[in-house]
């Protein structure tokens, strides 16, 4: 990793997973893997309706998103056209959204929009795009205070 980022990635926040329902894919990650729902929430601006998935007892560890559409023009719903349901979007956890976006920028990655955006439980979310990250949505989360 390059050293200008270094201070600012504390570590993987959570990985993103588009499902087509929600309370399916809720069912399957608490039977199969243990994992337990620590945050659902319905985000009108993306579009979806999202549950927090952790290890028990770890909930300010990584964690998995799990991410329905609320609408058919959502990016998830477009996303689950294409590509079905699966793995959406990495997601590292900064300390300073506005800092680590403009290392990006000047590394010459573009990133999805000029100011951070609201995320998940009043996060400040970014992402980078998939072309310039390997094929990967990077997403960038700053955890509310």
């Amino acid at each position: 990793m390059h050293e200008a980022l270094k201070p600012f990635i504390t570590t993987i926040d959570h990985v993103g997973v588009a499902v087509a329902d929600l309370d399916e894919a809720i069912d399957f990650y608490e039977r199969t893997f243990g994992l337990e729902v620590s945050h659902t929430e319905v985000n009108d601006e993306q579009g979806v309706h999202e549950a927090m998935l952790h290890a028990p007892g770890d909930e300010s560890g990584p964690a998995i998103q799990l991410l329905a559409p609320l609408r058919p023009d959502s990016t998830i719903a477009k996303f689950l056209e294409t590509r079905g349901a699966g793995l959406q979007q990495l997601a590292y956890r900064v300390t300073d959204i506005e800092t680590a976006s403009a290392v990006l920028r000047e590394k010459g990655l573009r990133l999805l929009y000029d100011q951070p955006k609201r995320g998940t439980a009043n996060s400040r979310v970014n992402f980078v795009h998939p072309k310039d990250a390997g094929g990967v949505l990077v997403e960038l989360v700053e955890p509310a205070s």
